[in-house]
C-alpha cells in the first residue's frame, strides 16, 4: 500500500523544516518534498502539522506500550534494570520480542552479570540475541578494573556502553543534592561533585581504550564543561537529559514531594541554567523521558523510602516543544536530540525522513494545549512531578513501519 501524506510540515534532523508530501510503501518511506502523489495512492491531509520522525526514547525502564504511544514514542532502548537483569541471551531475546507488532524494544544488555559491578556480562552473546548496547543500570560501576574491562569489551563487540554518572562512595543512601534544600528537608544528600567525578574516571577510560560511551543523564555544570571538552578533543563520548533535570530544580522538594524523588536527583538552580546552555550549544546529544511509572505503594511514602523515578513517556512531546518555543533549540534539532541521536548510539538507522529510512512517524500538533494530570495518564502510573502543569503539543498519531498504532 502507499500512502501520501499531503500538507505537512515536514521536520527532518538532517534536512531541517519543510513544507510538502512525504510517501510511504509498504514498510519504509519512499519520496519526501515536492513529489508528485501516484494514482490510487491513500491521502491523508496533515493540514500543516507537524510530521516528523517517531520519537526513539533511549534509557527507559519499563515497557510501557500506552504510554509511549501517547507520547509519539515508537522505539525504545530498555535498560537492563528488570526481572529478571537483562543478562541472558534468552531474557534480551524475549525482551525484544515483547512489543510486537505495536513497538520497538531494543535491549540495553548489562555490563556485568545482575548489574552487581562485578563479572563481565556476556556481551557478544547478548548482542546476538538482540541487545543493541550494554549499561550499567541505575548505579554505577565503582570497580574501575571492571569498567575498563566493560569498555574494551563494548568496543571489540561493536556496541556503546551507556552508563550512570555518580560516584557511588559519595551518593550511597542519598536521595538529594547537597545544599540548602536538603539541610532545610533533613534529607541525606550528596555532593554534586559525584557526577563530576564519575564522568571525569569513565572519560579517562573511554581515551585509553576508544570504546564509545554514552552518559544516560548529565545534569551539573562541572560534568557539561568535562563533557564537552571531551568532545573537543574527538573522544567518542555523548550525553543526554531529561525535560525534569532542565525544567525543575531542588527547590521543587520544598513540600517532601516524592513525585520529585529522582535519579540523578535534581539539582541546584545554577546547574539547571547550565543545564540549557549545554542543550543550546550541542553537548547535549539525546533527549529522552527517563520513564519509570512508580504505583502509590513505592511513591506514598516518607521521601527517604520512596523509589526515585517519573513517568515522563507522555510529556517528552510536549516539553521538547516547549524548549522550541523558548528558543532553547530549533524544531529540526529537538528531532534530532528525540529520534536520531538516541538511534545512532543504539546503532540502528532511523530517526529521519530520508527516502528508504523506517516509516517510523508521528504527525504532531505543536500548539495543541492540554493540562498534565497524574490520574489520566495513559502510563502504568502517574508518578511526575508535572502534575497540573499546562503544556503546549501533543502526538495525534503515531506510524510504526508504515502501519499507525
Amino acid at each position: 500500500m502507499t500512502r501520501a501524506f499531503v500538507n505537512a510540515t515536514l521536520v527532518c534532523p538532517n534536512s531541517g523544516v519543510s513544507t510538502g508530501t512525504l510517501l510511504v510503501e509498504g514498510d519504509r518511506i519512499a519520496a519526501v518534498g515536492d513529489v508528485v502523489v501516484p494514482e490510487g495512492a491513500e491521502r491523508i491531509d496533515v493540514r500543516g502539522k507537524l510530521l516528523a520522525p517517531g520519537i526513539v526514547d533511549l534509557g527507559v525502564f519499563a515497557v510501557d506500550p500506552a504510554a509511549f504511544r501517547a507520547g509519539g514514542i515508537v522505539r525504545v532502548g530498555l535498560m537492563p534494570d528488570q526481572s529478571p537483569v537483562l543478562d541472558d541471551p534468552g531474557i534480551v531475546e524475549r525482551a525484544a520480542k515483547a512489543g510486537k507488532p505495536d513497538l520497538w524494544i531494543h535491549p540495553i544488555a548489562a555490563a556485568t552479570r545482575g548489574l552487581l559491578g562485578t563479572d563481565l556480562a556476556e556481551m557478544a552473546i547478548n548482542a546476538g540475541a538482540g541487545a543493541r548496547a550494554v549499561a550499567t543500570g541505575r548505579r554505577w560501576i565503582g570497580d574501575s578494573g571492571v569498567m575498563r574491562k566493560v569498555l574494551r569489551y563494548a568496543r571489540d563487540c561493536g556496541l556503546t556502553v551507556i552508563a550512570h554518572a555518580e560516584d557511588g562512595g559519595l551518593t550511597d543512601g542519598a536521595v538529594a543534592t547537597a545544599g540548602e534544600t536538603a539541610t532545610r528537608l533533613g534529607l541525606p544528600a550528596a555532593p554534586s561533585m559525584a557526577e563530576a567525578l564519575a564522568i571525569a574516571r569513565d572519560l579517562m577510560l573511554v581515551e585509553e581504550t576508544g570504546a564509545a560511551l554514552h552518559f544516560r543523564q548529565v545534569t551539573t555544570a562541572a560534568s557539561f564543561d568535562l563533557v564537552r571538552r571531551a568532545k573537543a578533543r574527538g573522544l567518542p563520548v555523548t550525553c543526554g537529559i531529561t525535560p525534569a533535570h532542565l525544567l525543575l530544580s531542588e527547590n521543587t522538594l520544598n513540600d517532601y514531594r516524592t513525585f520529585a524523588h529522582l535519579s540523578p536527583p535534581l539539582r541546584s538552580e545554577s546547574d539547571r541554567q547550565a543545564a540549557l546552555a549545554a542543550v543550546r550549544d550541542g553537548t547535549v546529544d539525546v533527549l529522552c523521558s527517563g520513564h519509570d511509572p512508580r504505583g502509590p505503594e513505592q511513591k506514598r511514602l516518607p521521601f527517604t523510602d520512596s523509589s526515585e523515578g517519573m513517568a515522563g513517556a507522555e510529556t517528552l512531546l510536549a516539553f521538547g516543544l516547549g524548549l522550541v518555543r523558548d528558543e532553547v533549540l530549533s524544531l529540526d534539532r529537538l528531532f534530532a536530540l528525540l529520534a536520531v541521536n538516541p538511534a545512532r548510539v543504539l546503532g540502528i538507522d532511523t530517526g529521519t525522513l530520508a527516502a528508504g529510512s523506517p516509516a517510523d512517524l508521528v504527525i504532531a500538533d505543536a500548539d495543541a494545549p492540554w493540562l498534565i494530570s497524574a490520574e489520566r495518564m495513559a502510563a502504568k502510573a502517574g508518578n511526575t512531578p508535572f502534575d497540573g502543569l499546562p503544556v503546549q503539543g501533543k502526538a495525534l498519531k503515531v506510524m510504526k513501519g508504515g502501519r499507525f498504532l
